[in-house]
């Protein structure tokens, strides 16, 4: 069964996936996030969608990418959220 993060939930599943507390993620990242959401995209899938959430082309998903990413899949519904941390 596949859990659907809402606008409100999204930080919170990025802070889970992001590993490394960089405020992006990477493709391992990408994947354990998809697969704790019970998204079941092949590995080529997988890839394809982290290049083209990639939209500056860094290697790396922010956290405005992965929301971007989730919107297309029609699991961030809801107002948009601050994002993942904000540090002082």
């Amino acid at each position: 069964m596949t859990t659907r993060p809402t606008g409100d939930d999204l930080p919170t599943v990025f802070r889970r996936a992001d590993l490394g507390g960089d405020q992006k993620l990477d493709l391992m990242e990408f994947t354990l996030v998809l697969e704790e959401l019970g998204l079941s995209w092949t590995r080529s899938e997988t890839q394809d969608r982290f290049e083209k959430a990639d939209t500056n082309l860094d290697g790396f998903i922010s956290y405005e990418e992965f929301r971007a990413i989730m919107e297309t899949q029609g699991w961030a519904g809801g107002p948009v959220a601050d994002g993942p941390v904000a540090h002082a």
